[in-house]
């Protein structure tokens, strides 16, 4: 089912709109691998979840800027998990369609964020817009690495090429700190694959789109030291984590996270060695 109700703010000089292309279902092992049996039922349960699995939600940003309508990652489609794939049917309810898009940005080249580029026939589901891509993260997934990943990571690695390969002709690459439109540049934070990007939005204080560098709103913030189940560099990812988290106090930024609780929008206080999130899902700007 569509989210019930959609979460809207404006910053700076962007409309935002939280879209979802419905959660993934991951055991508990993957929200927390460094977690012990009690540490992990505990993560489980505030995450609503029980057997040891609980939803991941995905939120997708939609940015209008100007005449400009950007999406940061196209979700799975139906091609990952059959609880995904309900964008194009959000993207209706705030009077879109997939041809409105303008830009679409690909923070990483994981399924969850990338499988849902193609339609079925193996056209680009938002055929009218430009497309912006990680250079290294293109050249990770589209290189000699890749292909070296263990044989159960090959599936990843196959979608990624099926993908990217649609974009050869359309992709502008970017590297740390390029500009997407006036106010929006990304931000190089690596770990979580070899390329990933987060997106930082200009504004009183700043936006970052944190995608999955920080991949929960409980285990990231008072765990930061644990990794998340698909980083593909845990010691990098744990760095830039950090790095990032830090960052955000520092500059008192708004976060949204791509896997946190609907809407996945907030802010972060340090805690001793550790934060909190705080959400906004209250606020109504």
């Amino acid at each position: 089912m569509p989210q019930s109700e959609l979460y809207r703010f404006r910053h700076g000089e962007f409309d935002i709109t939280v879209l979802s292309d419905g959660p993934i279902i991951l055991h508990g092992e993957l929200f927390a691998p460094e977690a012990d049996e009690a540490e992990r039922a505990n993560i489980v349960s505030r995450l609503k979840g029980y057997d040891n699995k609980a939803h991941a939600q995905s939120n997708i940003p939609l940015i209008v800027h100007n005449k400009d309508i950007i999406l940061v990652d196209v979700g799975a489609g139906k091609r990952f998990q059959p609880t995904e794939g309900m964008l194009e049917e959000n993207l209706g309810r705030v009077g879109l369609s997939a041809d409105d898009i303008t830009i679409v940005l690909i923070s990483h080249a994981h399924p969850d964020h990338i499988w849902g580029l193609l339609k079925d026939d193996g056209s680009l589901r938002f055929s009218k817009a430009k497309y912006f891509v990680g250079k290294a993260e293109w050249a990770f997934w589209m290189g000699e690495a890749a292909s070296a990943l263990p044989p159960e990571v090959q599936p990843f690695v196959a979608g990624a090429r099926r993908d990217l390969s649609a974009l050869k002709d359309e992709a502008n690459f970017l590297e740390d700190g390029d500009q997407i439109v006036a106010g929006m540049h990304v931000l190089a934070t690596p770990g979580h694959t070899p390329g990933h990007l987060s997106v930082v939005l200009d504004g009183d204080v700043p936006l970052i789109i944190t995608v999955d560098a920080v991949s929960s709103d409980i285990v990231s913030f008072e765990h930061p030291e644990w990794s998340f189940g698909f980083d593909m560099d845990p010691a990098e990812a744990r760095v830039t984590r950090r790095s990032l988290m830090d960052r955000a106090v520092a500059q008192n930024a708004k976060l949204l996270g791509f896997h946190w609780t609907y809407p996945g929008v907030g802010w972060i206080k340090q805690v001793g060695a550790a934060y909190e999130f705080v959400s906004a899902a209250g606020e109504r700007p």
